[in-house]
């Protein structure tokens, strides 16, 4: 019997993605959560960024920052769940080399990206509690721009050596990738090389983007607490407080799986528990994030009843 999977080649044309290895067979009936997910991150993401652009009262710089999640979020989601989608319905599993690299870079760099919004929207918050009075002078239009632009930016160039590596090493024993879709570490494992630069630049990328980012967001909430115990009553603390929830929310919602895929890397998991907590990263965020502004903040809540109360009557 002939090994197709172990003939010599370098830089295939395409990549095979296995979806789930070793649920195979379930792969049809896991389909539909994941579906169901992503139809709910859709319209979620949409809905939240169609509500800001009608109301004129939510143009402000919490709101830009939250549309600007709500992008992330469907980048992040759409550049992975329909491929996966295609695999689990149709078995259509090939994909090739250069489309393969071009879903590793913006995986990688709207997964950062998103992760400098949530340090801005800190920021926006301790701003929000700690200078009220200057909120609206040191958070203009102009600085909340040049803000997302650095947030892009920085996201868009630490993430160019991940397929520009990716891209140099010699793939002499298989194209077949255990996986959902190209993740950096998932692809360049099949390389037939010294891979350890890869390696070690996927570690430095993780602890100055991931690492940075929660180190800024705790020294914003250790201000925004001293700030907030430094009231004179216990209501004004839980209401001051009440105004972070719906960020601490969506901080959790990003990087407790994201801690949880990065640890399986390290740990060894069945492949196929690595892979559903890798997908499941890619879609828990776009899901939760606008289910947790859309409940727990006033002026979207509010605008969505009127919404909703405008089409019944």
């Amino acid at each position: 019997m002939s090994n197709s999977n172990s003939t010599d080649f370098t830089n295939p044309s395409t990549f095979i993605l296995l979806g789930i290895p070793g649920l195979e067979v379930a792969h049809i009936w896991m389909s539909i959560p994941f579906c169901v997910m992503y139809t709910i991150a859709l319209l979620g993401n949409f809905t939240i960024l169609f509500i800001v652009k009608r109301e004129p009262s939510l143009h402000g710089p919490m709101f830009y920052f939250l549309c600007m999640l709500a992008v992330t979020d469907l980048v992040m989601s759409t550049s992975t769940v329909p491929k996966m989608l295609s695999i689990f319905w149709f078995n259509s599993r090939e994909i090739s080399f250069t489309a393969c690299l071009t879903q590793m870079y913006f995986i990688h760099s709207f997964s950062g990206m998103e992760s400098g919004i949530l340090v801005a929207m800190a920021f926006d918050r301790y701003v929000a509690i700690c200078n009220p009075l200057r909120y609206s002078t040191i958070l203009t239009n102009s600085v909340v721009a040049k803000i997302g632009l650095a947030v892009v930016l920085r996201s868009g160039i630490l993430t160019l050596p991940y397929p520009f590596l990716a891209s140099r090493w010699p793939y002499c024993r298989t194209n077949i990738i255990p996986h959902c879709y190209c993740r950096h570490i998932a692809v360049v494992k099949l390389a037939c090389a010294d891979i350890h630069i890869s390696s070690y630049y996927g570690l430095f990328n993780l602890f100055l983007e991931i690492g940075m980012d929660v180190f800024f967001i705790a020294v914003s909430y250790t201000l925004i607490l001293r700030t907030i115990f430094r009231l004179p009553t216990k209501n004004a603390r839980l209401k001051t407080f009440g105004t972070c929830i719906s960020h601490l929310c969506a901080i959790s919602a990003l990087y407790i799986p994201d801690f949880f895929s990065s640890l399986t890397q390290w740990v060894g998991l069945y492949v196929h528990l690595r892979v559903l907590i890798a997908t499941l990263y890619m879609l828990v965020p776009p899901v939760l994030h606008p289910i947790i502004y859309g409940v727990r903040t006033k002026q979207i809540r509010d605008r969505l009843l009127q919404l909703f109360t405008h089409k019944e009557t």
